[in-house]
Parts: structure tokens; C-alpha cells; sequence
């Protein structure tokens, strides 16, 4: 549990260097200014949100009166610059990574295990699946650091397809190794209920 200090968010421009920083929040509202267009930078002592850089002041403006909105609507306690302060709200749809979180809660509701079987199956198809669509991020994404054509972008690009072909190919092999076995085994709903409760519950 985040204490409510720490979850205290500031969205300032910086006296010294000008950047807007975004400093403090919990891990709501790092996703919320992450999808506003703000930069993660983490060092030894401390961790904040920029601004990308080379951006005219209008459209830093724009990008963190748009972050405010959002933070606002989320309920993010929170303090800004006057410049970046708005009554207005933008409710943010539920994004990608909560929707594939939600798989998590449904493993938690199943009574059997041909249940789990079928939300791994989201996971693990091999056409349509979600570790197939990262990977089709992943292999995007070196697309396009190919064609930069500086010095580093080439060997980034095969690292992203390295990770695409090996690191979840890993992941996705393991995955539908354990969803066959889940499907194979048929565990039923009694029995997933016992396992739950703990031999101290039962009658």
C-alpha cells in the first residue's frame, strides 16, 4: 500500500531547466501521464515524468493541461502550475492493460479447470492471441528503427525481433504447454472448490 504522501502528484515546469516534471503518484497515474505523453526516467534517488523533448511550449502545454484532465478525472490527488490547470475531464476508456488484467480476476472466479484452459486460450492463440499481437508490436517496432538508419537502429531492430522470436515464443510455448494440461486434465468444479477452501474448511 502506497502511502497517501507518496501518491501525492506535482505537474510543474521546472524553475531551472524548464522541463515540465510530473513527480510523485502511484502507479494509476504513471499509467495516465505515460498514455498523455509523458517519459518515464528513473535514477538512483529519485523517479519523475518529462515532457518529450523539442516540443514548443504551446504543445507542453497542451500535452499536461490534457494529463491534468485525466489525472483529475482518475481522482489523482494532485497540484499543477496554473498554466496546466483546467476544469475540463477526460474519462479515459479502460485501457489495454487493464483489459488483459481482467483475465487475472476471471482465473480467481473459475470453478474448473477447462475454465482456466479457456481465458489462457486469450492468451496464448497462436493467430489472434495476446502475446501474439505483442509480438506483432514488437516486430513493428524494429519496421521502424530499421528504417532510421542510424548507427544504433539497426541493432535494435534485430534485438526487438530477437525478443519477438525467443523471449515470448519462450513465454507462449510455456503457456499453452500448461493450458493443455489444464484442458487434459478437466479438474471439476468440486474439486477446485476443495483445493480453494483448504482441508481446515471442510465439513
Amino acid at each position: 500500500m502506497i502511502p497517501l504522501a507518496d501518491r501525492f502528484l506535482t505537474l510543474r515546469r521546472d524553475p531551472h531547466s524548464e522541463e515540465v516534471l510530473a513527480r510523485g503518484g502511484g502507479p494509476d497515474a504513471h499509467g495516465i501521464l505515460e498514455r498523455a505523453g509523458f517519459v518515464p526516467v528513473v535514477r538512483v534517488h529519485e523517479a519523475y515524468h518529462r515532457l518529450p523533448t523539442g516540443l514548443g511550449t504551446n504543445e507542453e502545454t497542451r500535452l499536461a493541461t490534457r494529463a491534468v484532465a485525466r489525472l483529475r478525472s482518475a481522482g489523482i490527488p494532485m497540484e499543477c502550475d496554473r498554466a496546466f490547470d483546467t476544469d475540463a475531464r477526460e474519462i479515459a476508456d479502460l485501457s489495454l492493460g487493464a483489459q488483459v488484467g481482467n483475465l487475472a480476476a476471471s482465473i480467481h472466479r473459475v470453478t474448473s479447470s477447462d475454465e482456466v484452459a479457456e481465458v489462457l486460450a486469450e492468451v496464448t492463440a497462436a493467430y489472434d492471441g495476446i502475446l501474439a499481437g505483442l509480438a506483432d508490436v514488437l516486430v513493428a517496432t524494429a519496421d521502424f528503427h530499421q528504417d532510421l538508419g542510424g548507427p544504433a537502429d539497426g541493432p535494435m531492430a534485430k534485438r526487438l525481433r530477437y525478443l519477438a522470436a525467443h523471449g515470448l515464443g519462450t513465454v507462449a510455448a510455456a503457456l499453452r504447454g500448461i493450458r493443455g494440461d489444464l484442458a487434459d486434465r478437466r479438474i471439476p468444479p468440486q474439486a477446485v472448490g476443495m483445493r480453494r477452501r483448504g482441508p481446515t474448511d471442510r465439513a
